[in-house]
């Protein structure tokens, strides 16, 4: 029976050029010193991941802290500039607390620049709109993004959160290709795989950032039923492999035929440092889908 398993090499970032690591490291909860935030990056990059996702809200606390996640990261690369080069930097806006979304051309222009100053660069390798803007038409959000582009700011453009539907509308007034979709996934939270939209990133070449997946920690901690039962699929895979339930999560994941790159939010270098364990795991079918049937809380018609 041919088995799966993720492969260390990168790949490439949809059609932008740009090629990544299969994992990738969020930095929504990157906060501290400068010296432990530049042992996080370096550990990151040693477990062989290039891709880094931040945001300009990273870091708010529902009263301050907007853009503090991005100006340490820039006290990082001020330190050591070296990093910079060795990383695909990718950062998101259009959150505005307590707004909360614009995505209008003139605020995405001036959330690039803020963030390009609070990084210490002068170019992010990945630019995505964080939350899908009702307000704002496809057309104008397009041409902000174009124009990222055109300016030599930013290397390629993504959304987060999208639905099909918005992304198929966005796409249709880009110049350049949507290089990225950012939905939640996990074996907790399935939608992207039923609703069309890893369909939709397969059809067009889209990279897909899987975020949260770990179920918000609720796979390392379960406590339902559904839970508990995700977590004893996994575990049954992860003791045949030696590896903990945390790889056996991603490797599920990365498993499905999109390609998804499981954004990782440990905070703890220990814990990166064990994201080789990934590789190790080879699933089956009947493994994938006793996980796939767990999450669903029923069988497979």
């Amino acid at each position: 029976m041919s088995e799966i398993t993720l492969s260390p090499e990168p790949r490439p970032l949809g059609k932008s050029g740009i090629t990544v690591g299969p994992l990738a490291w969020g930095m929504w909860r990157f906060g501290g010193g400068v010296a432990e935030g530049r042992a996080l990056v370096e550990a990151a990059l040693a477990a062989g991941v290039t891709l880094f996702d931040t945001a300009d809200i990273y870091g708010f606390d529902g009263s301050g802290g907007f853009g503090d996640a991005e100006a340490l990261l820039g006290r990082v690369f001020a330190e050591a500039p070296g990093l910079r080069d060795r990383m695909v930097l990718a950062t998101k806006g259009g959150i505005t607390p307590p707004v909360p979304y614009d995505s209008s051309a003139a605020y995405l222009a001036g959330a690039l620049d803020a963030s390009l100053r609070r990084l210490g660069v002068e170019q992010v390798d990945l630019y995505q709109i964080h939350r899908p803007d009702i307000l704002a038409h496809p057309q104008e959000v397009a041409r902000a993004l174009d124009d990222m582009v055109a300016s030599g700011k930013v290397r390629a453009v993504g959304v987060s959160n999208y639905t099909v539907a918005q992304s198929r509308a966005l796409a249709s007034f880009l110049s350049v290709p949507l290089a990225t979709q950012q939905p939640e996934f996990s074996p907790l939270h399935l939608e992207p795989m039923v609703n069309g939209l890893f369909d939709q990133a397969m059809k067009h070449d889209v990279a897909v950032l899987a975020w949260s997946p770990l179920g918000g920690g609720r796979i390392a901690q379960p406590t339902t039923e559904r839970e508990r039962a995700v977590a004893a699929a996994l575990d049954a895979v992860a003791a045949t492999f030696g590896v903990g339930r945390a790889a056996a999560a991603y490797s599920w994941i990365a498993a499905h035929p999109v390609r998804p790159i499981p954004i990782v939010g440990t905070q703890n270098a220990a814990r990166l440092s064990e994201l080789a364990e990934v590789y190790r795991v080879r699933w089956t079918r009947a493994d994938w889908y006793a996980v796939l049937t767990a999450a669903r809380g029923e069988k497979l018609p």
